[in-house]
């Protein structure tokens, strides 16, 4: 009979289980939670991310993105639950898991006066690496026409690079992106999205935290979304959108007033802009063929029309409505 306190070794079984477990999954967050005294800031968070992926972290501020993620990096540590990068435990293997993970901060800063190539071997000879590949990196990041400038010079997608460049010098397999591209023009953005999309060819693991939607349709393959410190949903972006914002919007274009009277008919809220456009929220195709043969019965024609699925940003705002900065702030029962 077994004693309720007593402590078993793990079967044989158990350990190829979790090796296996360990090999195909860079990331396993078990029922993670973390309080700072009554304040749950993690609330039994659990997500795993594949080897070779790109896994993107969403939700709105205060949400606990930050503090999961600083648990990962083995930075803080949990209150409760369990952590594994690689298959080790991240409060006990810290020294292991390091040398294997590269972080680019929100934010990154660097000396004025040092050239590109100065830079990366700068931090090279910081992290002990001084047989980094400082040209592979400069050309991975597309920077090689800059190799020779000032870090002051350099536009705020290029520093952004340098820093994802900084980030591998080490040649890590599991790199965390803070936001990268915050405040980039959209030519810098897609710049940083082609490197992201690189280090995913070199076989690298990116963990990228983003509030930019568009971004994390674009390059990641899976999709977490927190929101109140619970995962709120998590998948790829398409199944996200697919099964969180299940409708589509149909734009009149110059729709004048019988138009939008006809749509008021059939029950549907027509929403004009300044310039006589008309959105219309629908569930189906044949909501907008109802709407466009009552348009057609008033006897007028329309200067074009536009139908469009929802994407990303529409899913995640329906998934954390009513997220306010200080929403996630749950307290636990006093029983």
């Amino acid at each position: 009979m077994r004693h309720p306190d007593r402590q078993f070794e793990p079967t044989p079984d158990s350990v190829r289980a979790s090796a296996a477990h360990a090999v195909e999954h860079a990331i396993v967050v078990e029922s993670l939670s973390k309080t700072y005294g009554d304040l749950i800031a993690v609330n039994n968070v659990s997500f795993k991310v594949r080897k070779g992926e790109v896994f993107a972290f969403l939700g709105p501020n205060g949400a606990g993105k930050t503090t999961t993620v600083e648990i990962i990096e083995t930075v803080r540590s949990p209150t409760s639950g369990r952590v594994s990068v690689f298959g080790m435990d991240v409060t006990t293997h810290k020294s292991d898991i390091v040398p294997r993970i590269g972080v680019l901060p929100q934010g990154f800063n660097s000396f004025d006066r040092l050239t590109v190539r100065e830079t990366i071997q700068y931090y090279a000879r910081l992290f002990g690496r001084r047989t980094s590949d400082v040209e592979g990196l400069i050309d991975l990041v597309n920077l090689k026409d800059k190799r020779d400038s000032l870090f002051v010079t350099l536009s705020g997608g290029m520093k952004q690079r340098l820093g994802i460049a900084i980030a591998l010098v080490n040649d890590p397999e599991l790199v965390f992106l803070d936001e990268p591209t915050t405040g980039l023009d959209p030519h810098a953005r897609r710049a940083v999205w082609d490197v992201m999309l690189g280090l995913k060819r070199k076989g690298k693991v990116v963990f990228l935290t983003t509030h930019y939607m568009e971004e994390a349709e674009l390059v990641a393959d899976t999709v977490a979304i927190i929101s109140k410190g619970e995962i709120v949903a998590i998948g790829s972006p398409g199944d996200l959108v697919e099964h969180n914002a299940n409708y589509m919007y149909l734009t009149l274009k110059s729709a004048d007033s019988s138009a939008i009277d006809a749509v008021t008919r059939l029950d549907f809220k027509p929403d004009a802009d300044s310039r006589g456009d008309v959105k219309i929220k629908v569930s189906t195709t044949e909501d907008v063929e109802a709407i466009l043969a009552a348009i057609k019965v008033t006897g007028r024609t329309l200067p074009g029309i536009d139908v469009r699925k929802p994407n990303l940003e529409e899913a995640f705002l329906s998934l954390t409505t009513d997220t306010g900065p200080d929403a996630h702030r749950l307290r636990r029962s006093a029983s």
